[in-house]
């Protein structure tokens, strides 16, 4: 089977724009996700899915830089950016990232990939669908037959713009399936979206990377425990709702 992640990215975030980009230790937030993705021990391919916008050349010049894959699509129909990038590179099945979760473990990653390719009865797979990882570890995973099922019939604006909206809101015609961690830590929010966001993800990246690339979600829980008061730096932020 062969797995593509594909990490949807555009410049015109509303809340914070050009937050992919933002520096850390003199790297864009963007070149540390991509880091750590490509320790995975089932992605074949990582595709950046931009926009055809023209603020988005920034993202297509870094790929271009950094030898990333890159596709343009729609900037609104986001279903049909990923259909699009996943027949390009002939996806099987499509793992989907956001590019706001700059520190995202890959191992929580490739459990959830495992969950999947074990549990063949499922049409979709995520850890957000009882949410027990923090925000900014999300993780879906879903097939190539699945995802064309969804851009030939979803109608609705949320679903064009959100595409796997259209899987979690129908389970009576997918079969959904839910990854858990042992262990709740659902209080935790490690995206960006907004500059308190950032902050505290710039405290971590800060503090954990030089010492190790690859800190995992545990390095990270320890890290906020040692450190308390950074929980609140961005607790009061709510997550857009769909």
């Amino acid at each position: 089977m062969r797995i593509v992640a594909i990490i949807q990215a555009r410049m015109g975030s509303t809340r914070l724009p050009g937050k992919i980009l933002k520096m850390v230790n003199n790297r864009p937030l963007l070149s540390y996700q991509i880091e750590r993705l490509q320790q995975s021990s089932y992605i074949n391919d990582l595709v950046i899915a931009t926009t055809i916008d023209e603020k988005d050349d920034l993202i297509v010049d870094f790929c271009k830089k950094n030898n990333v894959l890159c596709f343009r699509g729609s900037e609104k129909d986001v279903l049909a950016r990923y259909y699009e990038t996943a027949k390009a590179f002939e996806a099987d099945a499509i793992v989907r990232i956001t590019s706001d979760c700059p520190i995202i473990d890959v191992q929580v990653v490739d459990k959830t990939i495992q969950y999947f390719l074990y549990n063949k009865d499922f049409d979709y797979v995520s850890n957000t669908v009882e949410r027990t990882y923090p925000r900014g570890q999300d993780t879906e995973i879903f097939s190539f037959a699945v995802l064309e099922k969804a851009y030939n019939e979803a109608v609705l604006e949320r679903d064009r713009e959100h595409v796997t909206a259209y899987f979690y809101t129908n389970p009576n015609i997918f079969k959904i399936g839910s990854k858990k961690n042992e262990i709740d830590y659902s209080r935790y929010r490690w995206t960006v979206d907004t500059e308190e966001d950032f902050q505290l993800i710039k405290n971590i990246i800060e503090k954990l990377y030089c010492e190790n690339p690859h800190f995992t979600l545990l390095d990270t829980v320890q890290l906020m425990e040692k450190n308390p008061d950074w929980f609140y730096i961005n607790a009061h932020i709510e997550q857009k709702k769909l």
